[in-house]
């Protein structure tokens, strides 16, 4: 794995290709190259960038060029195992809407392929209409959903109930629906699995077609929707940024100095925690907005920001969620007294 972390961080493509191809040759098989050589790479590119030790740029680049290790190797196997062979079935793999981490995707599709499917790769954000229209003109027998980032747990929902109404069943992976896939099943999906030998083991079990007259909806799943707290913050969202940047300059002085760019950033950071904030009241997850928040004080603390503006914003929309219908205690901000 070092040497393929040293190519891909220095961006040589083909040091990182030959590397991979190497150990296929020396007779390391194709699924332990992805699982647990370019996945693990990948992990480690995801953390450095989290510590401030990789840019937004090198980590995009050494994605990217993961990509194509992947399709390299994809590529080298398709060769080496021809491809006459009846596939055991077929199956759509791809990310919600919105979702633009592909790589975990693509990792699950090349395995799934190896261990004999046929794979319809979507790749990333795949809006849930066009989704339904491939299900349509292809039969597949199931679809493999991913998201990463949790805020994109109410598209995949959608995507889920759509699909199911269809008759065809939905497995859920990614972070975004929780390390036990508590999220996933309370979305309505048939299964969870955390990786893709999972995946595979679960497709080998066999997931049975939903009855689309039996397929649930949204407030079936989520009967707390109806206090309308989501709906409040989702649609509140572009004031209460607004707000709390402007709330923010009293209780984080520093903020008073920060030059355009600076501010632009906070702003970003300050819309990051509504949409977190909405998606834990979508769930019904506090843990999903704390673990969220722990998080992104970790980051900033990494890039010289002090984890007291976290608290700091927190502070302000609470304040600016006074007239929140209830109190919001699952995602940890509430009105003041």
């Amino acid at each position: 794995m070092d040497a393929l972390w040293q190519a891909v961080v220095h961006g040589d493509e083909y040091t990182a290709v030959d590397v991979v191809r190497r150990a296929r040759a020396d007779g390391v098989d194709e699924e332990t190259l992805l699982q647990d050589v370019i996945a693990a790479v990948q992990e480690r590119v995801g953390a450095e960038w989290a510590a401030d030790r990789l840019t937004v740029a090198q980590e995009h680049a050494a994605t990217a060029l993961n990509e194509r290790v992947i399709s390299g190797l994809a590529h080298y196997g398709h060769r080496r195992t021809g491809s006459g062979e009846t596939p055991r079935g077929r199956v759509t793999v791809g990310c919600a809407d919105g979702e633009w981490h592909a790589l975990p995707t693509r990792l699950v599709a090349e395995v799934l392929r190896l261990r004999g499917w046929r794979v319809d790769y979507l790749g990333a954000h795949t809006p849930t209409r066009h989704l339904v229209s491939h299900l349509h003109n292809t039969g597949s027998e199931a679809v493999l959903l991913s998201a990463t980032l949790p805020t994109r747990l109410p598209a995949a929902h959608a995507a889920v109930t759509a699909c199911r109404a269809m008759g065809v069943p939905v497995m859920a992976g990614g972070r975004a629906f929780g390390p036990d896939g508590r999220h996933a099943h309370a979305l309505g999906a048939d299964a969870w699995a955390p990786d893709a030998r999972a995946a595979a083991a679960v497709l080998d079990e066999g997931l049975p077609a939903p009855d689309p007259a039996a397929v649930r909806q949204v407030v079936d799943d989520l009967p707390h929707l109806t206090d309308q707290k989501y709906t409040f913050v989702t649609r509140s969202r572009v004031p209460l940024v607004r707000q709390t940047l402007t709330g923010l300059e009293d209780r984080f002085p520093p903020l008073r100095a920060y030059g355009d760019e600076q501010r632009e950033r906070t702003a970003e950071d300050l819309s990051h925690i509504v949409d977190f904030l909405a998606t834990a009241l979508y769930v019904d997850g506090p843990a999903l907005f704390t673990t969220f928040l722990d998080r992104t004080a970790r980051v900033l603390e990494a890039r010289g920001v002090p984890a007291r503006s976290v608290v700091a914003a927190l502070g302000v929309l609470s304040h600016q969620l006074r007239d929140f219908p209830a109190r919001c205690a699952c995602s940890g901000v509430a009105p003041p007294p």
